[in-house]
């Protein structure tokens, strides 16, 4: 009962106790919210990379596989998949306006069904906005008017087809990457707008034009490959651009053109076609010589088969986001290996590559994880800084309270009794200053973006400006487990730093702490 009623005492009527607990405010406050903040950054890093690719992938690369709508059926019958869908993932040149040629990762997908598994839709950019963007305090997003333009522009962008009006039919379209053309100018609220260049005139003048990308028309060229990746053919097309999309991955945004999969699977010689048939006949090409005209002519027509549509990948979603990815691609290849038992011409189940998004971003993932971890590292060593001072503290009011101990030992406390009233004591400053470093963390992460931007208006400091980091506002949320862990960690610092002072104090000689000047 003593040791509580010094503590309370000690706690009450000095002032020295109060700058340790306000070091383990600051060290407590300082690390939960560097960890929510690179917390936040990497799961909205991760969720990104992952809005593009869907959870598993089924690849067979360059020719890609046949009967793809079979095994989509087969996986989307499986109750641990919601859907799956078809692409065609190949490399080209995008001839872009302003005679640019850039080198573009083409996906060929079907809108609707790539939507299904990928979240698609909320990539796409040109689209109403049913409120403005915060930041954006002038109101120049162009989403933000027009917004029949921009629910026209959505859809075209989700179906990836427009409408043509020499041929009065739906055409297959393009969507490009938000960053592809160069043209879009990312402003200071994190929002793009249209870009100016400037065109030359026969006359020697320049005049400026405001280049509309969603308006505009690209040039693909795509190479047809054959198995051992050697060209067979060259197409060139003009595709119309639906809309633009931005996944939240630079890199991303910068490579890939989604295009309509029917254009793709026609220029890459993948769409369902005739083809001979190698095992009809002996000879389809044998030529016979007509007695009468002396004419040359096949023997019979070669034996034609349907050759069906190919692609190269087949994207799965599973019913868990949460779940385990690898416990889906194993059930993927177990689906895929029933699959090609049941297709001879397809790839074989034990050389088919089955990867997770986790496989396909392990390398982005994996150094912002490093990137957090040591940035945690070098914050919690500076809050060792804490632990010295509740120990330099700790350490002075011992010496200065040296004849308080001796008359608590001469009176029978015990000295384990005596090191009690110092560790309570650390105890309870590390319970204060983590719960008020907690609510501090909490308080200063929910409300960093105003904080944020308060700064750049009041003092023109601007740390986390959109225009280079990918996301427009900075993660604002504190999770329970990493509050925890860092509230116990500022709570043991304590703890820890008090020990030493409390083995002296448990150590001191009753005659020799009596007799201390």
């Amino acid at each position: 009962m003593y040791q509580l009623l010094l503590t309370r005492k000690y706690l009450t009527s000095k002032i020295m106790p109060l700058l340790a607990a306000i070091a383990v405010v600051l060290c407590t406050a300082m690390v939960l919210i560097t960890w929510s903040v690179m917390g936040g950054f990497l799961k909205n890093l991760v969720k990104s990379g992952r809005t593009m690719i869907g959870d598993v992938a089924i690849v067979w690369p360059n020719v890609g596989f046949a009967h793809y709508e079979d095994l989509i059926e087969m996986l989307e019958a499986d109750p641990m998949i919601e859907a799956a869908c078809p692409m065609i993932e190949s490399y080209g040149l995008a001839h872009l306006p302003g005679d640019r040629t850039e080198l573009v990762v083409i996906k060929g997908v079907d809108g609707p069904s790539f939507d299904r598994v990928t979240g698609y839709a909320e990539t796409l950019y040109w689209k109403p906005l049913a409120a403005p963007h915060p930041k954006d305090k002038q109101q120049r997003d162009w989403r933000n008017r027009s917004h029949g333009l921009w629910q026209q522009k959505y859809r075209d962008g989700l179906g990836l087809k427009e409408y043509d009006a020499n041929t009065d039919r739906q055409v297959g379209a393009a969507v490009l990457g938000i960053e592809v053309s160069g043209y879009n100018i990312r402003e200071l609220w994190g929002g793009y707008t249209p870009g100016v260049v400037v065109v030359p005139q026969p006359d020697g003048t320049t005049r400026d034009v405001q280049v509309l990308m969603f308006d505009e028309t690209i040039t693909l060229n795509l190479l047809a490959l054959d198995g051992s990746g050697r060209t067979v053919d060259t197409k060139t097309r003009k595709i119309p651009v639906a809309n633009e999309f931005q996944s939240g991955l630079y890199d991303i945004d910068k490579q890939t053109v989604i295009v309509n999969l029917d254009v793709v699977q026609d220029m890459l010689n993948m769409d369902q076609a005739e083809r001979i048939d190698p095992d009809g006949q002996d000879d389809p090409f044998r030529v016979v010589i007509d007695p009468v005209t002396g004419l040359e002519s096949l023997a019979a027509g070669p034996a034609m088969l349907i050759d069906p549509a190919r692609v190269t990948t087949v994207l799965v979603r599973g019913v868990d986001s949460e779940g385990d990815p690898r416990l889906l691609a194993e059930r993927c290849r177990e689906i895929y290996a029933t699959f090609a038992a049941k297709h001879a011409r397809v790839p074989p189940a034990e050389n088919i590559r089955i990867s997770t998004w986790e496989d396909q971003n392990r390398t982005l993932i994996s150094a912002v994880k490093k990137e957090t971890g040591l940035v945690l590292f070098i914050f919690s060593f500076i809050s060792l800084t804490a632990v010295i001072l509740v120990l330099a503290i700790f350490w002075s009011m011992v010496s200065e309270k040296t004849k308080d101990v001796g008359v608590l030992r001469s009176i029978g406390a015990s000295r384990s009794g005596v090191a009690m009233i110092w560790i309570s004591y650390g105890l309870a400053i590390g319970l204060m200053g983590s719960l008020l470093g907690g609510a501090l963390a909490y308080a200063i992460v929910l409300n960093i973006n105003p904080i944020h931007d308060w700064m750049g208006e009041a003092l023109g400091l601007t740390i986390w400006d959109p225009r280079v980091y990918y996301f427009v506002e900075i993660p604002n949320e504190v999770e329970s487990d990493k509050a925890a862990i860092v509230m116990l960690g500022g709570v043991l610092s304590s703890v820890v730093g008090a020990m030493i002072p409390a083995i002296r104090a448990a150590c001191l000689s009753p005659v020799r702490a009596l007799r201390f000047e």
